[in-house]
């Protein structure tokens, strides 16, 4: 158990020295390999890693679901299911903030990023809410907190990436993220509430829409609903696979591209943003293939599973122990880092103390969102700063605490009532 607390004491060390985390990952386990039982073996298991993963018929799963989301994005239709959102709550008091969290919800049903989510909807809902006269704190923050919804509500691609890395069904994953999914979407419109209740100044009212405009905005946001429909219902009904749904959710994304005479230039850059996407994607795979393959070889969780045992430690105790962990990690690393790392050593304990694998999936994706907007190191709070460059870093972190405290009334509910995760899996799978 020494050996393996040093390896992730030096994977640690290289990434905070910014080493790329993948190189960080590979390379420690590498050396801890060599070091436990020789060069030529570890040698041998790093070529096997990197043929193992980059052959795995299920990876096809993360470039085809990053192109249909790249797509999406670059079609506009993020502009549409604003407004949409827009027309029928934006006259309500905060009814554009509300709106930014459904359009959220609405566009990570068929993005599966929140990086993506983040920038797009960034640009399209924080300069409206500027005009009506919202906060930058309060506009700000509920774009960042929205964000979050992205790998969470279904396709996801940290969800893809925790089913390959542990083996865990993808569809059931996808299926498991949708209830906590909503529940996310309500707890931050109730943070946005709050936020007005203690600032009635920082969301003024908007005009109330026309039903015709309702109905032309509505009407415009059919091609989500499509793909949603497709992509998802045919994972669930059986008619095919998850690598086959995000094929079909992808050519379908195209279709829609083209059918709004997407021009070349655009399509070219989605088209290489997804494929430097993918690459950095596969890298991390490797590198926590092989990190995991020396993590193994130490037999560390054997060794945390036997003192937790012998210490008496019942298994919610040690659920929470873990799920501190992750939280005090998402300060300080980035989310796809922070499970690739720490997936090796946790999940045979999860499982082996009882604990459903697709429920930890989902306390773990909610234990990434949480990280994505807390400081210091919160990806979606840079990512609103580089959106809107003259709002200060700490307004932004200031207004995303009620959504901060929105997540983890959610992670403690999921945590007690895992039936509102399973529920779904449980129906299809």
């Amino acid at each position: 158990m020494l050996t393996a607390g040093l390896g992730f004491l030096c994977a640690f060390a290289l990434i905070f020295l910014r080493v790329p985390i993948a190189l960080a990952l590979g390379l420690t386990g590498m050396a801890g390999y060599a070091l436990t039982v020789g060069l030529s073996p570890a040698l041998a298991m790093i070529g096997l890693s990197a043929v193992s993963s980059t052959l795995n018929y299920n990876l096809a799963v993360i470039p085809l679901f990053i192109l249909m989301g790249n797509l999406i994005a670059a079609a506009g239709i993020a502009q549409e299911l604003f407004r949409a959102a827009q027309v029928f709550i934006g006259h309500r008091k905060g009814g554009l903030g509300m709106a930014t969290i459904l359009s959220c919800g609405g566009f990570a049903a068929v993005c599966g990023s929140s990086v993506a989510t983040a920038v797009t909807m960034g640009r399209v809902a924080i300069p409206p809410m500027r005009d009506f006269g919202y906060s930058d704190r309060l506009a700000t923050a509920t774009v960042a907190a929205g964000g979050t919804l992205g790998i969470l509500i279904p396709p996801s691609i940290i969800m893809v990436v925790y089913g390959i890395t542990t083996e865990t069904n993808i569809g059931a994953l996808f299926a498991a993220g949708i209830v906590p999914g909503l529940i996310g979407m309500v707890g931050y419109i109730l943070a946005v509430r709050w936020t007005i209740s203690r600032d009635p100044g920082a969301a003024p009212e908007t005009e109330r829409a026309t039903r015709a405009e309702r109905w032309a905005a509505v009407s415009r946001t059919w091609t989500v609903g499509v793909l949603f429909i497709v992509v998802l219902g045919g994972i669930y009904a059986g008619f095919f696979t998850a690598t086959e749904a995000a094929g079909i959710g992808a050519s379908g994304a195209l279709f829609f591209a083209l059918l709004r005479r997407m021009p070349l230039r655009r399509l070219t850059r989605v088209l290489v943003d997804s494929a430097e996407t993918t690459a950095v994607l596969f890298a991390l795979i490797i590198g926590a293939k092989i990190f995991a393959e020396f993590i193994n070889l130490t037999g560390a969780h054997r060794g945390v599973l036997s003192v937790v045992q012998d210490g008496d430690l019942s298994a919610p105790m040690v659920m929470l122990i873990i799920c501190l962990i992750y939280i005090l990690l998402g300060c300080v690393l980035d989310s796809l880092a922070m499970m690739l790392l720490t997936l090796p050593m946790f999940f045979p304990i999860v499982t082996n103390l009882g604990y459903d694998p697709v429920w930890f999936g989902i306390m773990v994706v909610m234990l990434v969102e949480l990280g994505l907007i807390t400081p210091p190191i919160g990806i979606n709070l840079f990512i609103l700063k580089s959106v809107v460059p003259d709002v200060k870093l700490g307004t932004i972190i200031r207004g995303i605490v009620p959504f901060i405290a929105a997540d983890i009334a959610r992670l403690i509910l999921i945590g007690l009532v895992p039936a509102l995760a399973l529920f779904l899996p449980r129906l299809f799978f």
